[in-house]
């Protein structure tokens, strides 16, 4: 067994991974970029290694920052969690071929063979694995798409090679629109997943989202842990997953199982991953199930722990993140697949910084001012939040999940409603009250809800009521109060290492925020949005148009000098994992352009001026 993990990741996740560790009497290593110095995960592990800026490009995702930690660390295991490292295949070569390293996940070939879409649905085809009908070949030219509308029709979806939960797909409705979805798609694979690849798919209008949960040993033992149903989502983002699917039959969660090994095993895959299927909905009366006749089609393999594997954790008993550890270190899985039983029935509730009454926008800052979640028998909490703690907006705005489990689905939507009434959160906004409607709307209790229901079907008045009925305290956005503290705590860096310093003082002035940086450089002045260029100055007195929230500039669409119309796309920002097009609230000439492409920007920043 390992002595020390490195885990490559932060918040939840990485705590999630480092109690597995404590568990299994392994030693425990955080990596964090400046933005979570303060983080949970950090606060969690046994050590700590700072690995950049907050900008995850240069902390979080970069490779040799995150191997040279574990070498510091002298750690002798990487784990990667979901997210930023956990699909990269070029960083799993990596760290396979790091000496006295081992990688905590499926081997890197069987990773890029079922992460690359196209290789996977072509294995899976050979393994007489149903698949939506599309390309098997990367997708380059508008005539290919066009070509393809014409002999299966549209909708069609355009898929980055690399892509998942929605980012890099886009949907094209008719003709006029694939040179634009085409040009999207591939920036959104380039800008995310570093490959610009795409391939096409015939796109389902009334799917749901059904996942196999699987693991899979070094010496040739597949076994599937049983379904998830994660039909409700929004923008193909997940919001509430469940197991087992209240809308399978029997003999149709047989059949989608025993797809899902067959194909793993087919691929030679290794470790914890997840089999994603569409299954078309079918016209049901309430209670009816999805008979064994019913369509299903490979989606897409994920070839790392899933958010929800808490789940299937809960359902089955077998702590997953403990098995893919368990795998990594050479053991051999202990139990036949016929000794998998599924228990009861299990909810997660993600947790998101977002006020779903104004098209789930995520908060751009604030402090938990109150952090109260629940307990009970049957609850459970995967955070790394505690009250007082700053809200970091720089990646993800999920800040916990919330996992309950029932004997039945009734029990279980019962036990949820209780305990997100106990979830006290005050400071920030959250997604809180929208789960409490959603565990009393009819369609998902009747598990009649597909994947579209969200963003096609549901009355978004009732999202507004829910909010402002149980919404509570949001806060201001603010990062707190000035007033003057006593005791005060300062993160302190050698050489790249983590260390905590507390200091007594009384009738002090305050002192400005920021870490200490010993032996590295000296601290550093807060740089403007940007990086190091500061962005550009203005000299104009137009009309500005101004960054909404905090990300990333994907496409600057006009150019000094242009001519634009209400409406007109200016820019495309990126923030929590979406695109953003920012338009022109009313025409003018372009005359000046403060920002370009892949700037990190702040919430108020200056992009286009216009007069």
């Amino acid at each position: 067994m390992f002595r020390k993990v490195l885990v490559a990741n932060r918040g939840e996740i990485a705590v999630r991974v480092m109690r597995a560790c404590e568990e299994l009497n392994i030693g425990t290593v955080a990596v964090y970029s400046d933005a979570d110095s303060d983080g949970g995960h950090v606060r969690y592990a046994d050590e700590a290694y700072n690995v950049g800026p907050a900008r995850a490009a240069d902390s979080y995702l970069d490779h040799e920052a995150v191997i040279d930690a574990a070498r510091r660390a002298d750690a002798d295991a990487i784990h990667p969690g979901y997210g930023f490292l956990a699909e990269n295949a070029e960083f799993a070569s990596k760290v396979e071929a790091a000496d006295g390293i081992t990688w905590i996940g499926p081997a890197s070939d069987a990773m890029e063979s079922l992460g690359e879409k196209t290789k996977a649905r072509t294995i899976m085809n050979e393994a007489d694995v149903p698949i939506v009908p599309g390309t098997t070949d990367p997708v380059t030219e508008p005539e290919e798409v066009k070509t393809f509308g014409e002999e299966h029709g549209y909708p069609i979806a355009i898929k980055a090679e690399g892509g998942g939960g929605g980012r890099g797909m886009k949907v094209v409705w008719d003709e006029s629109e694939v040179e634009d979805q085409l040009e999207s798609a591939q920036r959104e694979g380039e800008a995310y997943f570093d490959n610009d690849s795409v391939y096409l798919e015939r796109y389902l209008e009334q799917p749901r989202h059904i996942e196999v949960q699987i693991v899979a040993d070094h010496h040739g033992n597949v076994r599937h842990l049983g379904e998830r149903d994660c039909s409700l989502q929004r923008r193909h983002q997940k919001v509430i997953e469940e197991g087992p699917s209240a809308a399978l039959s029997d003999e149709l969660r047989e059949k989608i199982g025993e797809a899902a090994r067959r194909g793993v095993s087919a691929a030679e895959y290794t470790n914890a991953g997840t089999v994603e299927f569409l299954v078309e909905e079918e016209e049901r009366e309430p209670g009816e199930l999805l008979g064994p006749d019913a369509n299903f089609y490979f989606l897409e393999v994920n070839t790392r722990i899933q958010v929800e594997h808490t789940v299937t954790e809960e359902i089955t008993g077998i702590d997953i993140v403990k098995r893919q550890i368990r795998i990594a270190a050479g053991e051999e899985l202990d139990f036949a697949q016929d000794d998998v039983e599924i228990d009861g029935h299990a909810m997660e509730f993600r947790i998101n910084a977002e006020n779903a009454a104004n098209d789930f926008a995520p908060a751009t800052g604030g402090t938990l001012e109150t952090y109260d979640p629940p307990g009970g028998i049957g609850v459970r909490m995967d955070d790394a939040l505690r009250q007082g703690d700053d809200l970091v907006t720089d990646y993800d705005s999920m800040i916990a999940k919330l996992v309950v489990w029932g004997e039945d689905r009734d029990e279980c939507i019962e036990r949820s409603l209780r305990a997100l009434r106990e979830y006290e959160i005050a400071g920030i906004p959250t997604i809180i009250p929208f789960h409490r409607l959603m565990l009393t709307d009819e369609e998902f209790v009747q598990s009649t809800h597909t994947t579209k229901y969200l963003d096609e079907e549901i009355d978004e008045s009732r999202i507004e009521e829910a909010q402002a009925q149980w919404g509570g305290d949001v806060g201001d956005g603010g990062s707190g109060d000035d007033e003057e503290t006593v005791e005060r705590e300062f993160t302190v860096e050698v050489n790249g290492k983590r260390f905590e310093v507390e200091l007594e003082e009384h009738g002090a002035p305050a002192i400005p925020a920021g870490d200490v940086d010993v032996g590295g450089g000296g601290a550093q002045p807060p740089q403007p949005a940007g990086g190091d260029s500061g962005g550009s100055e203005l000299e104009g007195s137009g009309e500005t148009v101004d960054a909404e929230m905090q990300g990333t500039i994907l496409d600057v669409k006009v150019e000094v000098g242009d001519e634009v119309a209400a409406g007109d796309v200016l820019v495309v920002l990126e923030a929590m994992k979406m695109e953003n097009d920012i338009v022109a609230s009313k025409g003018g000439t372009v005359t000046e352009i403060a920002v370009e492409e892949d700037q990190s920007v702040d919430m108020g920043d200056v992009l286009v001026v216009l007069e």
